[in-house]
């Protein structure tokens, strides 16, 4: 027994001499196949990437949502990147070119890219000045009349709105809030004609937020009729000044160009008194810009002979123009001069001012 256990233990090790070892890969200059490496080695690393991205991929065909987000983010990384590289190429190429370089190309943006208005006019036309003489306006910018603005708001309102209407009889230098108490339009409007009132601003709410603005000048119109958004009280407004004083502020309209635009300018500017006070340094913008009109209220400070700062006092909200209705406000039997329709939102996109 002792002689076979030997002899296996002998055995055992031989055998495993007898293995082959296993053949390592020689480099590729060792093979003379070089070529055929070459062209293997492309082929294995360019699939996954090929497979992962094909001419025709669309992330909306994958089902799984972790799946789909993980190659969104793939995809839209590697247009990044290649957008970045096109830039550092170009950037070379003009570096090179020095002098001879072409001039760099305008970049499309929505304002380049409006269609002109061609109810765009000039403010020394002589026919725009002849209406503008004659308007129903005429009578303040001959300082024949000021202003005297009572706001009201719709039936029941809630604290916002409230709140919203206080703050706007302290940007409007002459405004009175009173409550409607149910009382229709029609009522109202030959009361304030009877009282000297030139304007009746009614605020909307929808939900407890304002959401419409019914801007009526008296006695014989125009009405406008604005859709309301943004709306930001002072409480939510971070770094704002003091409250405003009560001096008149300075007006800055920005952009009415066209007719319906100095309709609109016009209208906003009989809002206020003829002489602003300088003292007070406030200021009450209105900004028209792709159809929508910004209203912002600033106090500017003069930090030294050089610098100017300003502050924001709010409140600040956003206008949208819906229609433009001749004479005081008559829902039923009112000429409307201009109104907003639904399929021309995508054209007005693109047309300079209201």
């Amino acid at each position: 027994m002792d002689v076979v256990e030997e002899h296996d233990i002998q055995d055992k090790p031989t055998k495993k001499k007898t293995k082959k070892p296993k053949k390592q890969p020689k480099p590729p200059h060792e093979n003379g196949n070089d070529s055929m490496i070459e062209k293997t080695e492309p082929e294995h690393v360019d699939a996954p990437a090929e497979f992962s991205f094909p001419p025709t991929f669309s992330v909306s065909e994958i089902k799984n949502k972790q799946r789909r987000h993980l190659m969104f983010m793939k995809l839209k990384q590697e247009k990044r990147k290649q957008k970045v590289a096109m830039k550092k190429k170009k950037k070379k190429e003009r570096d090179a070119l020095g002098d001879k370089a072409p001039p760099k190309e305008v970049p499309k943006t929505i304002e380049n890219q409006r269609v002109y208005d061609e109810t765009t006019v000039n403010p020394e036309d002589e026919e725009v000045a002849f209406d503008e003489g004659t308007d129903e306006f005429s009578a303040y910018f001959n300082r024949l009349t000021n202003p005297k603005v009572l706001i009201t708001t719709s039936d029941r309102p809630r604290g916002r709105t409230v709140r919203f209407c206080n703050q706007l009889a302290t940007v409007i230098p002459d405004a009175h809030v009173y409550y409607r108490r149910g009382l229709a339009l029609k009522k109202v409007i030959p009361q304030c004609i009877a009282r000297g009132f030139t304007y009746l601003m009614v605020i909307n709410e929808d939900r407890k937020v304002p959401n419409g603005m019914v801007l009526c000048h008296l006695p014989d119109g125009p009405t406008a009729h604005f859709k309301v958004s943004s709306v930001r009280l002072r409480k939510e407004m971070k770094r704002r000044g003091k409250d405003p004083t009560e001096h008149s502020p300075e007006v800055i309209l920005n952009n009415f160009t066209t007719r319906l635009g100095h309709s609109m300018g016009r209208l906003f500017a009989a809002l206020f008194p003829h002489d602003p006070q300088f003292v007070g340094r406030q200021v009450a913008t209105f900004h028209n810009q792709r159809d929508f009109i910004f209203f912002r209220f600033h106090r500017y400070i003069f930090k030294n002979e050089q610098r100017v700062g300003i502050q924001e006092l709010g409140p600040r909200f956003t206008l949208k123009l819906r229609s433009l209705q001749k004479g005081t406000f008559d829902s039923k039997f009112g000429e409307y001069e201009w109104v907003l329709k639904r399929h021309e939102n995508d054209v007005c996109r693109r047309r300079f001012n209201p």
